[in-house]
C-alpha cells in the first residue's frame, strides 16, 4: 500500500479546449488530468498520481469533479494551509479546485463512489446563442418535453443499459441502476435533463439524450424507448448528444467516509 497523505478535492472545468479528463494519443492533445496533475507537481515537488470519480470526455464539463492524490508531504490541517489557493494560482481560469480535505486511506475517488448526477442542457431557441454554444446544445425546432419526460421513465431501475456504450473502456457488465431521469424547462428556452445513477457507461448520458431526442424528432412511441434497452445493441439507439451540454453535476460517497475527511 502506498504510504503518505492522501488529499480530496473538488474541481470544476470548462470542458473546451480539452481531449478529457484523461491523457490521450496523440501526446500534443492536452487533458484536464494532465493540467491538474502538473500544478500538483510544482506544488508538491513530487511526483503525483492523480485518481478521479471518472473520465469526462472532450469538451464535456465538470462543477464537481471528485479527486485525491497521495503525498509524501506531511500536512498539518491545524496550519489552515490553503491548499485550494495554491494550485489556482497556476491552473488556468478553465480549471478551478474549489474544495480540499485530508482524506483516510480508504478514500478512493474512483472505488469509493456510490453514484452520480449528470446534467444536460439544451438551448431550445429559433437562433444560436454565440455566449452559450460552448456550454449548451442548440436545437431550433420546439421540443416536445412531455415526450422526453414519458420516455425517461423507462430509463429507471436496475437494467442493462449496452444500447447506450459507445465503444471504449472495456467494462465488466452493462447493468446499471438509475435512480433518476428528468426533464424540465431550466427557464424560457433553456431545456434540462438530468440523470442519477449508480455509474454510466461510456457516452451514455449523451447516447440516452440523443436518443430522447430522435424518438422526439421521429413522433415516436415514448414505449420505444424500453424497445432500444432491451435490445441491447447501439444500432437501434440514436447519435450522442454533442458534449458542450454534459455537465458532471455530483459525486456521492458514503457517508463515513465523508465524516473522515478534514477540510483544508
Amino acid at each position: 500500500m502506498q504510504t503518505g497523505t492522501r488529499v480530496r478535492f473538488i474541481v470544476s472545468y470548462d470542458g473546451t479546449g480539452y481531449c478529457g479528463w484523461q491523457k490521450q494519443k496523440p501526446e500534443d492533445q492536452v487533458s484536464v488530468a494532465q493540467v491538474i496533475e502538473g500544478v500538483l507537481e510544482k506544488v508538491f515537488n513530487e511526483k503525483i498520481s492523480l485518481f478521479a470519480s471518472g473520465r469526462t470526455d472532450a469538451g464535456v464539463h465538470a462543477l464537481n469533479q471528485v479527486c485525491h492524490f497521495t503525498t509524501q508531504r506531511k500536512i498539518d490541517p491545524t496550519k489552515k494551509w490553503d491548499l485550494c489557493w495554491a494550485l489556482n494560482a497556476y491552473l488556468p481560469p478553465s480549471i478551478v479546485v474549489k474544495k480540499a480535505w485530508l482524506a483516510p486511506d480508504d478514500f478512493h475517488a474512483t472505488l469509493s463512489a456510490t453514484h452520480k448526477t449528470y446534467r444536460y442542457l439544451i438551448l431550445n431557441q429559433s437562433r444560436p446563442s454565440a455566449h452559450l454554444s460552448r456550454y449548451a446544445d442548440w436545437q431550433r425546432l420546439p421540443i416536445n418535453i412531455e415526450h422526453l419526460q414519458e420516455s425517461s421513465k423507462f430509463l429507471l431501475g436496475n437494467q442493462d443499459f449496452k444500447s447506450f456504450q459507445s465503444v471504449g473502456t472495456p467494462v465488466k457488465d452493462t447493468i446499471r441502476e438509475i435512480y433518476k431521469a428528468e426533464w424540465k424547462w431550466r427557464k424560457p428556452g433553456v431545456l434540462q435533463f438530468t440523470v442519477t445513477g449508480s455509474g454510466f457507461l461510456k457516452q451514455m448520458v449523451r447516447n440516452i439524450v440523443g436518443t430522447s431526442m430522435m424518438l422526439e424528432r421521429k413522433g415516436l412511441d415514448p414505449s420505444k424507448m424500453q424497445e432500444i434497452i432491451l435490445a441491447q445493441d447501439r444500432k437501434q439507439a440514436g447519435p450522442p448528444a454533442p458534449a458542450q451540454g454534459l455537465y458532471l453535476m455530483r459525486v456521492y460517497y458514503p457517508q463515513d467516509l465523508d465524516n473522515r475527511c478534514l477540510e483544508l
